[in-house]
């Protein structure tokens, strides 16, 4: 007699369902953009990947730092949460509240460990990164000052990729990095009642400020005499024309799942504006492409664990 063993397939079901949610609560696919951040600032100042243990490092502490903030976001957003979104891992009690906090202060430790191993400018970029988050995340993401803190993150994120550099805040990534952080912000801005209907004003600022970031990008490449200048601002175009048609498509109808979509074109884009400032200020298509090529697992992660 052939017998089924349903207490196994359970398990292995409760199994998947646990790491489903932490990899929700991680918002897993959105990491690829910290990492393409990490790429642009150390490839733009030290010209590869090498010496490649401080890069692994500076990775490393990025990556933690932005798990960190994903997770303490939903940490501090849980009533919100609980009302909005009651789907979320924490208020659907797919992960508990103790263990979110456990898992973010892992990844703090872990991500300051790995700073420190790089040496002091890159733990005080890194250090400079987790005020930043905590400030968004417990104080300023409900405030008129959200966006710029969130902008913040991102700036400083791209600086921590480049903070192998003697003169850490000069051109050109300081520019570069000012232009993302800018353009973060709008994202932010717009961002920010996605999980209901949007006003239509919000999301016009939020619009106006992406620009403004993409037009401060496009600026960089267009003042500098380098050849390599127009590839990247072909690619810089693309991004921008891309953007723009989802983002007006969402002006005229501002319903959470069209405002979201909207955000979702913003962060992968993220990936390519970093391709593009790499193409632009090294001409080597070969580190353009492998940031670009992180364009692959994000999108496909996306398709099932939401990012944002």
């Amino acid at each position: 007699m052939q017998t089924s063993n349903p207490p196994v397939d359970t398990e292995r079901s409760v199994r998947r369902s646990a790491w489903l949610a932490y990899w929700q609560l991680l918002r897993v696919p959105a990491v690829f953009t910290a990492i393409a951040d990490i790429l642009l600032g150390f490839v733009i100042t030290q010209g590869s990947f090498e010496p490649y243990a401080q890069f692994a490092g500076i990775l490393l502490s990025s990556i933690c730092l932005y798990w960190a903030g994903m997770v303490l976001n939903d940490v501090f957003d849980v009533k919100q949460d609980t009302l909005e979104r009651p789907h979320r891992p924490i208020p659907s009690g797919r992960v508990s509240m103790r263990g979110a906090i456990m898992l973010s202060a892992l990844m703090i430790v872990i991500s300051l460990v790995s700073a420190a191993s790089v040496g002091m400018q890159t733990l005080c970029v890194s250090s400079l990164l987790l005020v930043s988050i905590l400030a968004y995340d417990g104080l300023l993401k409900s405030t008129v000052l959200g966006p710029l803190a969130m902008g913040s993150c991102r700036l400083l994120n791209v600086m921590l990729g480049a903070s192998l550099a003697e003169q850490l805040w000069s051109v050109p990534q300081s520019g570069m990095a000012i232009g993302l952080g800018i353009y973060i912000a709008g994202v932010t801005w717009f961002a920010r009642t996605e999980a209901v209907q949007s006003r239509k004003l919000s999301l016009s600022g939020g619009i106006g400020v992406v620009n403004l970031g993409l037009v401060s990008l496009t600026g960089l490449m267009i003042n500098s005499p380098t050849s390599t200048a127009t590839p990247a601002l072909i690619l810089l175009g693309m991004v921008a024309l891309t953007i723009n048609a989802r983002l007006f498509r969402a002006l005229s109808d501002p319903s959470p799942k069209t405002v979201q979509q909207g955000v979702r074109l913003m962060l992968l884009s993220l990936i390519t504006l970093d391709a593009s400032l790499i193409l632009f200020q090294t001409g080597d298509p070969i580190y353009a492409g492998v940031t670009l090529a992180l364009l692959l697992p994000a999108t496909q992660l996306s398709r099932f664990i939401p990012m944002t």
